[in-house]
Protein backbone atom coordinates (compact mmCIF):
# COMPACT_ATOMS: atom_id res chain seq x y z
CA UNK A 1 0.00 0.00 0.00
CA UNK A 2 2.65 2.20 0.75
CA UNK A 3 4.41 1.74 -2.72
CA UNK A 4 1.47 2.40 -4.49
CA UNK A 5 0.83 5.61 -3.04
CA UNK A 6 4.50 6.75 -3.24
CA UNK A 7 4.17 5.43 -7.03
CA UNK A 8 1.05 7.63 -7.46
CA UNK A 9 2.84 10.89 -5.60
CA UNK A 10 6.09 10.68 -7.69
CA UNK A 11 3.92 10.24 -10.86
CA UNK A 12 1.84 13.17 -9.56
CA UNK A 13 5.09 15.55 -9.27
CA UNK A 14 6.34 14.18 -12.54
CA UNK A 15 3.26 14.91 -14.26
CA UNK A 16 3.35 18.51 -12.84
CA UNK A 17 6.74 19.42 -13.75
CA UNK A 18 7.53 22.05 -16.17
CA UNK A 19 7.81 20.96 -19.79
CA UNK A 20 10.48 21.61 -22.51
CA UNK A 21 8.16 24.26 -24.05
CA UNK A 22 7.67 26.37 -20.79
CA UNK A 23 11.05 25.90 -19.27
CA UNK A 24 12.80 27.07 -22.26
CA UNK A 25 11.01 28.25 -25.42
CA UNK A 26 7.99 30.44 -23.45
CA UNK A 27 11.03 32.65 -21.82
CA UNK A 28 13.39 34.65 -23.87
CA UNK A 29 17.00 32.83 -22.48
CA UNK A 30 20.08 34.73 -21.59
CA UNK A 31 22.07 34.60 -24.34
CA UNK A 32 25.22 35.75 -22.31
CA UNK A 33 24.95 32.16 -19.85
CA UNK A 34 26.46 28.99 -20.38
CA UNK A 35 26.75 27.24 -23.38
CA UNK A 36 25.82 30.32 -25.54
CA UNK A 37 28.47 30.99 -28.44
CA UNK A 38 27.97 33.92 -31.12
CA UNK A 39 27.32 32.46 -34.93
CA UNK A 40 29.66 34.57 -36.64
CA UNK A 41 32.60 36.23 -36.19
CA UNK A 42 33.76 39.80 -37.35
CA UNK A 43 34.16 39.78 -41.06
CA UNK A 44 31.48 36.58 -41.77
CA UNK A 45 34.41 34.68 -41.39
CA UNK A 46 33.49 31.36 -40.16
CA UNK A 47 30.16 31.47 -42.81
CA UNK A 48 29.12 30.19 -46.02
CA UNK A 49 28.05 32.46 -48.82
CA UNK A 50 28.90 33.45 -51.92
CA UNK A 51 31.64 36.29 -52.13
CA UNK A 52 30.41 39.87 -52.00
CA UNK A 53 27.18 38.98 -51.46
CA UNK A 54 26.97 39.20 -47.83
CA UNK A 55 28.42 42.05 -44.88
CA UNK A 56 29.32 42.74 -41.97
CA UNK A 57 28.58 46.28 -40.67
CA UNK A 58 29.43 46.99 -37.08
CA UNK A 59 28.22 43.59 -36.52
CA UNK A 60 24.38 44.43 -38.47
CA UNK A 61 24.43 41.55 -41.10
CA UNK A 62 22.83 42.27 -44.81
CA UNK A 63 23.20 41.18 -47.80
CA UNK A 64 22.81 42.48 -51.77
CA UNK A 65 21.40 39.20 -53.55
CA UNK A 66 18.69 36.93 -52.88
CA UNK A 67 21.75 34.33 -51.36
CA UNK A 68 21.63 32.39 -47.73
CA UNK A 69 23.98 33.02 -45.27
CA UNK A 70 24.94 29.59 -43.56
CA UNK A 71 26.54 28.44 -40.66
CA UNK A 72 29.53 25.99 -41.14
CA UNK A 73 28.44 23.64 -38.46
CA UNK A 74 25.79 21.77 -38.06
CA UNK A 75 23.69 21.22 -35.49
CA UNK A 76 20.89 18.73 -33.92
CA UNK A 77 18.87 20.15 -31.03
CA UNK A 78 19.68 24.17 -29.94
CA UNK A 79 18.54 27.48 -29.14
CA UNK A 80 18.59 30.21 -31.67
CA UNK A 81 18.98 33.96 -30.64
CA UNK A 82 18.28 36.86 -32.70
CA UNK A 83 17.57 40.69 -33.63
CA UNK A 84 16.12 40.99 -37.18
CA UNK A 85 14.74 44.19 -38.67
CA UNK A 86 12.94 44.35 -42.03
CA UNK A 87 12.67 47.06 -44.44
CA UNK A 88 9.50 48.11 -46.41
CA UNK A 89 8.36 44.75 -48.07
CA UNK A 90 10.83 42.57 -46.36
CA UNK A 91 10.11 38.35 -47.19
CA UNK A 92 13.13 36.37 -45.74
CA UNK A 93 13.26 33.73 -43.19
CA UNK A 94 15.96 31.58 -40.79
CA UNK A 95 16.46 28.04 -41.98
CA UNK A 96 17.09 25.02 -39.68
CA UNK A 97 17.60 21.43 -40.41
CA UNK A 98 19.15 22.31 -43.51
CA UNK A 99 21.13 19.32 -45.10
CA UNK A 100 21.38 21.03 -49.01
CA UNK A 101 22.69 24.16 -48.44
CA UNK A 102 22.57 25.02 -52.40
CA UNK A 103 19.10 23.32 -52.76
CA UNK A 104 17.90 24.01 -49.44
CA UNK A 105 14.03 25.17 -50.15
CA UNK A 106 12.94 21.10 -49.94
CA UNK A 107 15.12 20.10 -47.20
CA UNK A 108 15.02 22.28 -44.60
CA UNK A 109 12.83 24.12 -42.31
CA UNK A 110 11.79 28.25 -42.80
CA UNK A 111 10.93 30.06 -39.78
CA UNK A 112 9.50 32.89 -42.12
CA UNK A 113 10.49 36.63 -41.50
CA UNK A 114 8.38 39.25 -43.68
CA UNK A 115 6.99 42.82 -43.40
CA UNK A 116 3.25 41.88 -42.70
CA UNK A 117 2.80 45.78 -42.86
CA UNK A 118 3.25 46.18 -46.38
CA UNK A 119 1.04 45.58 -49.25
CA UNK A 120 2.93 42.66 -50.65
CA UNK A 121 2.60 40.57 -47.47
CA UNK A 122 -0.35 41.87 -45.75
CA UNK A 123 -2.61 40.30 -47.44
CA UNK A 124 -0.90 36.66 -48.12
CA UNK A 125 -1.98 33.42 -46.45
CA UNK A 126 -1.06 33.33 -42.80
CA UNK A 127 1.75 30.38 -43.44
CA UNK A 128 3.54 33.20 -45.63
CA UNK A 129 3.66 36.05 -42.78
CA UNK A 130 6.19 36.50 -39.51
CA UNK A 131 7.18 33.89 -37.52
CA UNK A 132 4.97 31.16 -39.62
CA UNK A 133 6.75 27.71 -40.30
CA UNK A 134 6.68 28.69 -44.11
CA UNK A 135 3.80 26.70 -45.74
CA UNK A 136 2.96 24.76 -42.72
CA UNK A 137 1.78 26.60 -39.91
CA UNK A 138 1.00 30.52 -39.05
CA UNK A 139 2.09 32.42 -36.25
CA UNK A 140 -0.80 33.04 -33.36
CA UNK A 141 -0.99 36.21 -30.79
CA UNK A 142 2.14 38.00 -32.49
CA UNK A 143 3.64 41.62 -32.10
CA UNK A 144 5.77 42.70 -34.99
CA UNK A 145 7.39 45.69 -35.44
CA UNK A 146 7.16 47.76 -38.18
CA UNK A 147 10.41 48.19 -40.85
CA UNK A 148 13.20 49.82 -39.60
CA UNK A 149 12.70 48.88 -36.04
CA UNK A 150 14.88 45.58 -34.12
CA UNK A 151 12.54 42.44 -33.73
CA UNK A 152 13.71 39.67 -31.64
CA UNK A 153 13.50 35.75 -32.28
CA UNK A 154 13.92 32.73 -29.95
CA UNK A 155 14.22 29.25 -31.95
CA UNK A 156 14.15 26.41 -30.51
CA UNK A 157 14.44 23.32 -31.93
CA UNK A 158 14.37 19.90 -30.02
CA UNK A 159 13.34 16.48 -31.71
CA UNK A 160 10.86 17.03 -34.17
CA UNK A 161 9.22 20.19 -32.43
CA UNK A 162 9.70 23.74 -33.04
CA UNK A 163 9.22 27.00 -30.63
CA UNK A 164 9.04 30.22 -32.05
CA UNK A 165 9.38 33.39 -29.60
CA UNK A 166 9.00 36.33 -31.35
CA UNK A 167 9.55 39.59 -29.29
CA UNK A 168 9.19 38.25 -25.98
CA UNK A 169 5.79 35.77 -26.69
CA UNK A 170 5.58 32.05 -28.08
CA UNK A 171 3.64 32.65 -31.27
CA UNK A 172 4.28 29.50 -32.61
CA UNK A 173 4.80 25.78 -31.92
CA UNK A 174 5.15 23.04 -34.14
CA UNK A 175 5.75 19.26 -34.52
CA UNK A 176 6.70 18.21 -37.86
CA UNK A 177 5.87 14.56 -37.41
CA UNK A 178 2.18 15.82 -38.05
CA UNK A 179 3.37 16.77 -41.17
CA UNK A 180 3.85 13.82 -43.22
CA UNK A 181 2.29 15.13 -46.54
CA UNK A 182 3.93 17.11 -49.29
CA UNK A 183 0.81 18.45 -50.58
CA UNK A 184 -1.57 19.17 -47.68
CA UNK A 185 -0.97 20.33 -44.14
CA UNK A 186 -2.83 18.89 -40.82
CA UNK A 187 -5.48 21.27 -41.35
CA UNK A 188 -6.12 21.32 -45.00
CA UNK A 189 -4.02 23.68 -46.13
CA UNK A 190 -2.56 23.64 -49.37
CA UNK A 191 1.47 23.22 -49.10
CA UNK A 192 3.37 25.13 -51.86
CA UNK A 193 4.63 22.66 -54.52
CA UNK A 194 8.57 23.92 -54.17
CA UNK A 195 8.18 21.87 -50.43
CA UNK A 196 8.29 18.75 -52.13
CA UNK A 197 9.63 16.80 -48.87
CA UNK A 198 6.66 16.22 -45.91
CA UNK A 199 7.96 18.11 -42.94
CA UNK A 200 7.81 14.62 -40.72
CA UNK A 201 10.57 12.69 -43.27
CA UNK A 202 13.16 15.71 -42.63
CA UNK A 203 16.46 14.76 -41.09
CA UNK A 204 16.96 16.81 -37.93
CA UNK A 205 20.75 17.55 -38.47
CA UNK A 206 21.68 19.96 -40.79
CA UNK A 207 23.16 24.12 -40.77
CA UNK A 208 21.00 26.87 -39.89
CA UNK A 209 21.01 29.78 -42.92
CA UNK A 210 19.40 32.78 -43.14
CA UNK A 211 17.70 34.15 -46.57
CA UNK A 212 19.40 37.19 -48.00
CA UNK A 213 17.56 40.00 -50.29
CA UNK A 214 14.67 38.47 -51.38
CA UNK A 215 11.86 39.63 -53.30
CA UNK A 216 13.88 42.91 -53.90
CA UNK A 217 13.86 44.29 -50.35
CA UNK A 218 16.48 43.51 -47.83
CA UNK A 219 16.99 42.40 -44.14
CA UNK A 220 19.42 42.97 -41.29
CA UNK A 221 20.54 40.78 -38.68
CA UNK A 222 22.47 40.92 -35.75
CA UNK A 223 23.42 39.37 -32.40
CA UNK A 224 23.03 35.56 -33.72
CA UNK A 225 23.88 33.38 -30.86
CA UNK A 226 23.31 29.79 -30.81
CA UNK A 227 23.40 27.27 -27.51
CA UNK A 228 23.68 23.16 -28.42
CA UNK A 229 21.44 21.21 -26.39
CA UNK A 230 22.20 17.79 -24.93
Amino acid sequence: MKITKLFVIVALCLFTLPSFSQDTAYIRPDASGSGWVTMFNKGLTNAVFPAGVWSDSSGIFTATKDEALWSKDEYDDFVLDLDFMNAEGTNSGVMVHATDTKDWIPHSVEIQIADDYSKEWSSVSPTWQCAAIFGHQAATNKTLHKAGEWNHFTITCRGRKIWVVLNGTLVNTCDMSLFTSAKINPDGSEIPSWLSNPMATLPLHGHVGFQGKHAGAPIYFKNIKIKRLS
